[in-house]
């Protein structure tokens, strides 16, 4: 017991667990109780953000909560409280420098909510992932350099039901909590390897692709894993059973993967390809605890993909008439550019897809005199000292 009166970098390096005190937080959930959080906004440059959605509860995705460290205070916002109006709050949020972690879900969210989009942010898992950190998850970074123990049960908690616990609301503000002195710590080990700049273009590439919101869904998005395999009845069906499964997931108000999993609808329909009889099929599904509610429906789409002419289905998008396979030059082409990345990233300590991804590397070797359009300048700048790139 004597290890708790130690530091807390001495207790980290006895390997003794340190839970954190959460910070007092303000719960603001009542109209007009945005008054102190945006007056607050008003004297700062900076602000800490986070934010909690119910996607793993719901069939479409909400903002549910709203962390914000201002100066030193902790403010939680009840997105979903209702007679509240967040105008204020996000436009005030679009003119501060946001510190972030894995910035890049919660500003499509926000982007889709309202249309937000950040001013500048300092993402601290980007940083990380810089460094070559092995853990870039917030709690892995809290526990190694604060030897903070977060209780991990918040990430899958349903952040719609009201009302929000405690022991949540804690968990909430210590996302926040620690963002200032983990970006403080990741600058300087960012600023040796003098790679600030390389931060800098990642998070201006963030909020590029963030700004974007998620994908619109498409006519083809029930083309699920190995459909391609698929060709007549088997197509028909997956067609027929992933639609019913949306349809559920409406219903229930559930995530789809809760009505039944992608392994079951593929599995369905496979055995249609075969062949095999609708009894057949129909025997193999299992839905748990709501199979004697939903089976029913899901016969009647398995029966009406059986039916149905493959001819009838949307049509998948065609290859680009413009798009030709690589040569056999410029395969090999990117076969070297490849050595020199994966070189390069060891020589770093980076992950080898932070400097070019596999369709990044296909681009360059088709069009090497665009590696500035496709790439960032500082992934740009690697690729095009190695030899490589060089002209001969």
């Amino acid at each position: 017991m004597i290890s708790r009166f130690l530091p807390i970098k001495v207790r980290r390096l006895l390997g003794v667990k340190v839970t954190s005190r959460p910070p007092v937080s303000q719960l603001l959930d009542q109209p007009g109780s945005l008054a102190p959080l945006l007056a607050a906004l008003d004297r700062e440059d900076e602000v800490a953000l986070d934010t909690e959605a119910d996607n793993m509860y719901h069939y479409k995705t909400r903002v549910c909560l709203m962390q914000l460290l201002v100066g030193r205070e902790v403010y939680l916002v009840d997105m979903l409280a209702p007679g509240m109006k967040f105008e204020p709050l996000l436009h005030r949020l679009a003119k501060k420098h946001l510190l972030m972690h894995g910035s890049d879900f919660d500003i499509r969210l926000l982007h889709d909510l309202a249309g937000f989009r950040p001013k500048s942010i300092f993402d601290t898992m980007l940083a990380a992932q810089l460094l070559g950190r092995p853990r870039i998850g917030l709690a892995s970074l809290l526990e190694d350099h604060f030897g903070v123990a977060v209780d991990k049960s918040g990430q899958k908690a349903n952040w719609s039901a009201r009302p929000i616990t405690p022991k949540l609301l804690n968990y909430a503000a210590l996302d926040v909590w620690y963002l200032p002195e983990l970006r403080d710590i990741l600058t300087r080990e960012l600023k040796k390897l003098n790679r600030l700049d390389w931060l800098d273009q990642q998070c201006r590439a963030q909020i590029e692709s963030g700004s974007t919101g998620f994908a619109p869904e498409t006519e083809n998005d029930w083309r699920i894993g190995r459909s391609e395999r698929l060709r007549g009845p088997g197509l028909t069906v997956l067609h027929a059973v992933w639609h019913w499964r949306e349809q559920q997931a409406r219903r229930l108000d559930t995530p789809p993967f809760k009505v039944c999993g992608n392994s079951l609808l593929l599995q369905i329909s496979e055995a249609a390809e075969a062949g095999d009889s609708e009894e057949s099929i129909l025997g193999r599904v299992h839905l748990g605890r709501r199979q004697d509610r939903i089976f029913p429906s899901l016969a009647a789409a398995v029966h009406a993909g059986l039916t149905k002419d493959p001819k009838t289905l949307p049509r998948r998008a065609g290859r680009d008439p413009n798009h030709v396979s690589l040569t056999q030059a410029e395969i090999e082409f990117q076969d070297r550019i490849k050595a020199d990345r994966d070189r390069i990233a060891h020589t770093l300590g980076i992950e080898a897809t932070l400097i070019a991804n596999r369709s990044q590397l296909a681009q360059i070797a088709r069009h090497p005199k665009q590696v500035d359009k496709i790439l960032l300048p500082w992934q740009a700048g690697l690729l095009r000292a190695e030899p490589a790139m060089k002209p001969d």
